[in-house]
């Protein structure tokens, strides 16, 4: 379905494509901004933001934009335009700082990926809009969309745990914290319309404190 998305969604899709696309056609500029704990520790914390605009693949990057552009409405138009760009990078950033936070002690650990943005916007959409019923490519019956949060925070854990995929699992997690606790401030009602998702979001988070306490 063809919808029309604000401009702040737009300019950030655009952004997000030409940085991505420098960084196929230019190693050391991808090199110079990926997400790498050894870099980071050495104080080039840039790119706890630049590598949310990288990507590895053209499929990696039109998964984050598409699952992007079918929830942005619902957040701009929940938050305004100010308080959207803050959850948009307090996402990022939040996402980013909480895979640093879990991998701190591997220095080889490297990504990319607008991911913890958008899980951040996903969430925020799920708690402003809590009936919402979302239909997967594989499976063709709507969900509601407190389940799906529930099983992709799961899911999430599960990979944090396993680590037997290159999927950036913790800046998923982070990411949607980061998404909810935003949503929180600025439409702090949503605490009343959205217990489900709070009462689960609560449950996992205390689950990926004992994971990093664990490591």
């Amino acid at each position: 379905m063809i919808q029309n998305i604000p401009f702040v969604a737009l300019f950030l899709i655009g952004i997000t494509i030409l940085i991505t696309i420098t960084g196929f056609k230019n190693d050391a500029f991808f090199l110079k901004h990926h997400f790498l704990i050894s870099k980071i520790k050495g104080g080039q914390y840039h790119r706890l933001l630049t590598s949310g605009f990288l990507h590895v693949s053209t499929t990696h990057i039109l998964f984050n934009m598409l699952t992007f552009y079918f929830f942005v409405n619902i957040v701009v138009g929940g938050l305004g335009n100010f308080p959207f760009l803050i959850l948009y990078f307090g996402s990022l950033l939040g996402g980013n700082a909480f895979a640093y936070l879990f991998h701190c002690n591997d220095p080889y650990y490297s990504a990319v990926g607008a991911s913890g943005a958008v899980t951040g916007v996903l969430f925020s959409a799920l708690l402003l809009y809590p009936e919402i019923e979302l239909m997967l490519f594989f499976i063709p019956i709507p969900i509601p969309g407190y389940l799906f949060g529930i099983g992709y925070i799961l899911y999430t854990l599960y990979g944090m745990k396993a680590q037997k995929d290159q999927i950036g699992h913790t800046a998923h997690f982070g990411g949607a914290l980061g998404g909810i606790l935003i949503t929180i401030a600025f439409v702090p009602e949503v605490v009343y319309s959205a217990q489900i998702m709070l009462g689960i979001l609560s449950i996992t988070t205390l689950i990926a404190g004992i994971l990093i306490y664990r490591r």
